[in-house]
């Protein structure tokens, strides 16, 4: 069985986005690869003008919370460094058992690979909460002007990650495996891949 591999295009982001921007993207992939009934739900971004949909699934979205708080903590312990995650779909299959093996393997068909440059920004001031936001001098309306231009360069960016995934998704459908019987998801992981460790 390929592997499909989608590399989507880097995004230059601050710390208080990340949360926000994987989100939005995670959340993307899997609804477009969901197979059975879900609940769409649409979610505004706080930060930008862009809505996306979940499956309205509380389980789902935990998982990929935890997998985004374990992103930002490698980020906060590697300053400066480009980071990326990976979003891999995959199959389980059942080997033959013997003595040194395992009874099952993960057949991988598609990756989702997305880098991301967190740029530090010596005028925002960041907090712990995930609805961070940044804290500006009145007074400095040159920078509010850099931030806000800045900030509409990672809308657009984040708008073409957007369509690249669903140009993909739609271009890309032979290596899909049939589904099962009542299986919504298909089996996924998330990891920072080892070279970004």
């Amino acid at each position: 069985m390929n592997c499909e591999v989608c590399q989507l295009k880097e995004l230059e982001v601050e710390h208080f986005e990340i949360r926000e921007v994987l989100r939005c993207i995670l959340h993307t992939i899997v609804f477009h690869r969901a197979l059975g009934l879900v609940r769409p739900k649409d979610v505004d971004l706080e930060l930008f003008e862009i809505t996306y949909v979940q499956c309205g699934d509380v389980e789902l979205e935990k998982k990929i919370d935890e997998k985004i708080d374990h992103f930002i903590s490698w980020v906060e312990k590697h300053p400066n460094k480009k980071s990326q995650i990976c979003l891999s779909f995959y199959e389980v299959k059942s080997k033959q058992p013997s003595w040194f093996t395992n009874k099952t393997e993960r057949l991988y068909w598609e990756q989702w690979y997305l880098n991301l440059n967190v740029t530090q920004h010596p005028k925002s001031h960041l907090g712990k909460s995930h609805h961070s936001k940044v804290v500006m001098d009145p007074g400095e309306s040159g920078a509010s002007e850099e931030r806000s231009s800045r900030r509409a360069a990672v809308e657009a960016s984040l708008r073409e990650v957007l369509f690249q995934i669903i140009k993909f998704v739609n271009e890309k459908k032979d290596h899909v495996p049939p589904i099962s019987d009542g299986v919504i998801y298909f089996p996924y992981e998330i990891t920072i891949p080892r070279k970004f460790q």
